[in-house]
């Protein structure tokens, strides 16, 4: 009896130890994004990211995801990566600027890049080919680089048609080549983080922004700047960062389940789910709110005056700012930009 009573608490201790190891071997994770859970890129991109690695570890992993600038701003964001305040972000490369001068390769304007998913795959492989912009990334570890489709411009008052309307126009952009772009075209650029801009095309602080469908349908952008006109300014461009240090501690098979999620395809997944399929959520949201959108869409004549101003001069302007800086391989990353975005 006794015996028995013995083997029955020795088998009850294993399974409390095995149930222990069990729980000591998820990794847990958390994830900080400026974006409300609602909003398209991260109902169509993040979320499903998340249960894609979560199921592709069995459970090993779990990702505790911080949503609407709830643990970190996004203006902060890159700075709170690298301190470990959260182990994985989406970054707003273009609130840096001087962070990734190369990768900014991305948002030169009117670069020939047809969709999210295509500007995805060839930043994500301007990464793996150029040294020089994995440096720039420093303590961050990305899991994904993702680009929006060419943003364009959205109005609150006056209907922009022409290279003429838009002088004087206080426009919101990124930093980078996104202000020499506005500036060359006439415009007053400014960098404001996304969350701010329906109060400022709201109050008149701002009389338009450069955005993608995706900023319109995420922060109702369209009650406000009903006015959109179709022309392809530049890709703005994201990370899913993870701290380094962090990453690196992390088990072997944890380590490669992340980056087998991330890399190419992810990045791809990212563009295509976060940017591509926007516009069909806007148009959901306008019909159901009563709202029409103005839309005009630039002939490609018109165009061609844009791209004359502020096209190409300004990649070439953007070679000699690198060059001047040290960066002797930007002609060869423009060109291989170019090779990959012509494919």
């Amino acid at each position: 009896m006794i015996r028995k009573i013995v083997t029955a608490a020795g088998i009850a201790a294993a399974l409390v130890l095995a149930a222990s190891a069990q729980a000591q071997d998820v990794v847990k994770l958390t994830l900080a994004d400026q974006n409300s859970p609602t909003g398209w890129g991260p109902a169509h991109a993040l979320y499903p990211w998340v249960k894609q690695v979560e199921e592709a570890s069995k459970g090993r992993i779990k990702i505790e995801v911080f949503a609407s600038q709830t643990l970190i701003k996004g203006i902060d964001m890159w700075k709170g990566i690298s301190s470990g305040i959260a182990d994985i972000g989406w970054c707003v490369q273009g609130y840096w600027p001087e962070q990734t001068p190369l990768s900014d390769v991305m948002s030169l304007p009117f670069l020939p890049i047809k969709t999210a998913e295509h500007g995805s795959a060839i930043l994500w492989q301007l990464y793996e080919k150029f040294p020089s912009i994995q440096k720039e990334y420093g303590p961050i570890q990305p899991l994904v680089l993702h680009t929006t489709s060419p943003n364009f411009l959205i109005t609150s008052k006056k209907q922009v048609k022409t290279l003429e309307d838009m002088k004087g126009l206080k426009i919101r952009t990124l930093g980078g080549p996104p202000i020499e772009m506005a500036k060359a075209l006439g415009a007053s650029p400014a960098v404001l983080p996304m969350p701010d801009m329906y109060q400022a095309l709201d109050k008149g602080v701002f009389d338009g922004a450069a955005v993608p469908w995706e900023a319109i349908h995420g922060f109702r952008l369209y009650e406000v700047a009903k006015n959109i006109t179709m022309v392809p300014f530049y890709a703005s461009y994201f990370s899913l960062c993870a701290n380094r240090q962090k990453i690196q501690s992390l088990p072997k098979d944890v380590r490669d389940i992340l980056m087998a999620k991330g890399g190419l395809e992810g990045s791809k997944f990212w563009g295509k789910n976060f940017f591509d399929t926007a516009e069909e959520g806007v148009q959901e949201r306008v019909k159901a709110a009563g709202i029409t959108l103005n839309r005009y869409d630039v002939p490609l004549a018109e165009v061609e005056r844009w791209k004359k101003v502020a096209g190409e001069p300004l990649w070439d302007e953007w070679v000699k700012k690198m060059e001047g800086k040290g960066h002797k391989d930007a002609r060869d990353i423009l060109n291989a930009a170019l090779e990959l975005a012509r494919k």
